[in-house]
C-alpha cells in the first residue's frame, strides 16, 4: 500500500462536474492498493497519515518553522482519493506496469473499509468516488508531498 499526502491549502475532488468532496486546510492523500494489502495495512495507513508531522509548529518560539505538528491537531480536514496508478511500476521501458494494483472489486471493497475506518479516527475526512473520472484540485500548501509505504 501506498499513499502520495499533499499538506494543501484547499482540495476538492468532483465528479460529473459536482463536488462530491472538499477540505479547506488539511491533507489530500492519494491512495494505491496492492494485491496484497489487507484492512490491517489500510487501518496503519490512516493511523500513520493522521499522526505524520508536516505541519509547522507555531505555537512554541522553540520549534518555529518545524514540521512538528499533524493534521489532527492543527484541525485540517483529510481528503481520501484512491489512485491505483500509484502502485504502477516505472523502472522498465515506457509504460506503466499495473500488475501489483490489487484488483478492482476487491481494491473498492478494501477502499471503502478504509474511508469507514478513517471516518470512526477522525471528523474531518472527505473523499472521492471510487473508480470514477475524477477531477482533483488543491492548491500544494509549502509545496509539501510525501510518499508513505506500508
Amino acid at each position: 500500500m501506498k499513499a502520495l499526502i499533499q499538506r494543501v491549502s484547499y482540495a476538492s475532488v468532483s465528479v460529473d462536474q459536482q463536488c462530491i468532496g472538499k477540505i479547506d486546510h488539511g491533507v489530500l492523500a492519494y491512495i494505491g492498493l496492492g494485491h496484497d494489502d489487507r484492512l490491517v495495512d489500510a487501518q496503519r495507513m490512516i493511523d500513520k497519515i493522521l499522526t505524520y508531522r508536516i505541519f509547522e509548529n507555531d505555537d512554541d518560539p522553540a520549534k518555529l518553522g518545524k514540521l512538528d505538528k499533524n493534521v489532527q491537531q492543527v484541525g485540517g480536514g483529510l481528503l481520501l482519493v484512491s489512485q491505483f496508478t500509484l502502485m504502477a511500476k516505472t523502472d522498465k521501458g515506457r509504460r506503466p506496469d499495473f500488475g501489483d494494483a490489487m484488483a478492482p472489486d476487491a481494491a473498492k471493497a478494501l477502499f471503502e473499509q478504509l474511508v469507514t475506518y478513517a471516518k470512526t479516527q477522525y471528523l474531518h475526512v472527505a473523499t472521492g468516488q471510487f473508480g470514477a473520472d475524477m477531477q482533483v484540485s488543491s492548491v500544494n500548501d509549502g509545496p509539501l508531498n510525501f510518499l508513505l509505504h506500508i
